[in-house]
């Protein structure tokens, strides 16, 4: 897919991958609309996007409330009028043993994670199927793959996850919709055990949020034929 004019929304678009991300199709002249709660850090990433040369729409929303998620996805229709790509990449994570996990913390993962998505995707499904190639990317996480104590709930969501992307794939791909799901290790953004030190030996061997944002592109730049459906990525040098 050329990504020049192309018109991209991406969820959890205010800092670490979301952020990465669109930048990084910015680079490439694709138009976003940027979706999260934080209007003042959307904003910032708003700035950031237009200095590069493309248009920009941010839209705050609570992306676990139906309501928010089809008021973002008219507001793009209307600024843009259309849609080429979804990123499906707000998520949370709450990291505790199943005894001591709250119905609270479960149910906020679930609504996020799983049910979010869901509804952004359902929304977004037939402006993305009027283009002649359109594209989904979800990242996910390889805790979508593997399972460890303390991420009985956040794990639970990456797997489904996974099983939500490939059966869309095989739904959708007929009509020129490639479906991908990305599923990076752990990534320097804070998420979930906050950043590393500068001086840590570990920060430069995991993975950063421009590396995530690099593939997306490479996912979305294969040629029209051919679709990579699952990404695996890991540090090098773990």
């Amino acid at each position: 897919m050329n990504l020049e004019n192309k018109v991209a929304l991406v969820t959890g678009a205010s800092k670490g991958i979301g952020r990465a991300i669109a930048l990084h199709l910015a680079a490439k002249g694709c138009h976003l609309a940027l979706a999260a709660r934080s209007k003042k850090e959307l904003e910032a990433v708003k700035k950031e996007c237009e200095k590069i040369g493309v248009r920009v729409l941010i839209t705050t929303a609570d992306l676990t409330k139906e309501s928010e998620i089809n008021s973002s996805v008219e507001n793009t229709l209307q600024h843009f009028g259309r849609l080429d790509i979804l990123i499906n990449n707000a998520g949370i994570g709450h990291f505790h043993s199943i005894s001591e996990m709250t119905t609270a913390d479960w149910d906020a993962m679930f609504n996020l994670n799983i049910r979010g998505l869901f509804l952004m995707t359902r929304a977004c499904l037939p402006y993305l199927k009027k283009q002649d190639e359109s594209a989904v990317i979800n990242i996910s996480s390889l805790a979508g793959k593997n399972s460890f104590a303390g991420g009985g709930g956040y794990t639970a969501t990456k797997h489904a996850l996974m099983a939500f992307s490939r059966c869309l794939m095989l739904e959708e791909r007929k009509n020129g919709l490639r479906v991908s799901v990305i599923c990076p290790g752990s990534v320097d953004t804070g998420f979930g055990r906050g950043e590393l030190a500068e001086d840590d030996p570990k920060k430069q061997r995991i993975l950063k949020a421009d590396d995530v944002a690099a593939t997306v592109l490479h996912v979305l730049q294969m040629p029209p034929q051919a679709m990579i459906s699952e990404v695996d990525m890991r540090p090098s040098n773990p």
